[in-house]
């Protein structure tokens, strides 16, 4: 799904009991830091839908997160768990841009799509894996990337194969298409999927607001209710057909 950031690591799936720890983790982890190197692998799928049936074509993701040591339980995802507060140490590393593009998109969607019960933390945990929350906050004032978060050309090798949709103006690419920005949206997902987030008139995939309100749409479409395990998954799986993608958000 996201861009190759650096070093990328191909892993087996997580234990369940790793990926529950994982949570924590991946809110209370500082960002390191990210180039826009391509020399790493893309992690293994379990399946390979078309490229419409996720947010990002199933591009590479960042998989060398910090070690899963933070003591803070994961947050529950049952009936009943936080909502839009967020405090504590699970807020912990996340820049303070970054995550009030989360919560917004958060709050918007708890009042447009009250049953789909979308938590921030969510939205962390993608953003999280996909670009490590913006390159752990390289945003300005309005949220825009002060630098494009691009994804390796989607040429079929190791991945998924998208030639051209969007004649270059999200990716700079006119060959294949790439995933774009902070929550990693190929162009041709962009284009119906995109959300102004910032009230600034524009749907601009660079900027953290509307990426996230974009990426909270499109994790509760079909009516998903995030609060089941059923309906988390499916959201993330559609995000990233791969269980170790599924493993590793959660």
């Amino acid at each position: 799904m996201a861009a190759l950031f650096g070093k990328r690591l191909r892993r087996s799936a997580m234990t369940t009991a790793v990926a529950a720890a994982a949570v924590a983790a991946l809110s209370a982890s500082q960002a390191p830091g990210f180039t826009d190197t391509q020399n790493g692998r893309q992690s293994a799928a379990d399946a390979a839908p078309s490229p419409g049936d996720s947010a990002t074509g199933n591009s590479p993701y960042y998989t060398d997160l910090p070690d899963l040591n933070s003591p803070t339980a994961p947050p529950s995802t049952g009936p009943g768990s936080p909502g839009g507060t967020g405090t504590g140490a699970n807020e912990s590393g996340i820049p303070a841009t970054v995550l009030d593009a989360y919560k917004k998109a958060e709050a918007e969607l708890a009042a447009t799509k009250p049953g789909c019960n979308l938590p921030w933390q969510l939205l962390a945990a993608i953003g999280k894996v996909e670009s490590g929350q913006a390159r752990g906050g390289n945003v300005d004032a309005n949220g825009t990337t002060l630098k494009r978060i691009l994804g390796p050309p989607l040429d079929g090798n190791g991945f998924a194969r998208i030639t051209d949709t969007d004649n270059g103006a999200y990716d700079n690419d006119t060959t294949h298409d790439r995933a774009v920005g902070p929550m990693q949206f190929i162009p041709s997902t962009w284009e119906w999927s995109g959300r102004d987030g910032n009230g600034d008139g524009k749907k601009d995939p660079n900027n953290i607001y509307d990426a996230a309100l974009a990426a909270g749409h499109y994790l509760c479409r079909g009516d998903r209710d995030l609060s089941q395990s059923g309906g988390l998954h499916a959201a993330i799986l559609s995000y990233n057909h791969s269980q170790e993608y599924l493993n590793t958000v959660l």
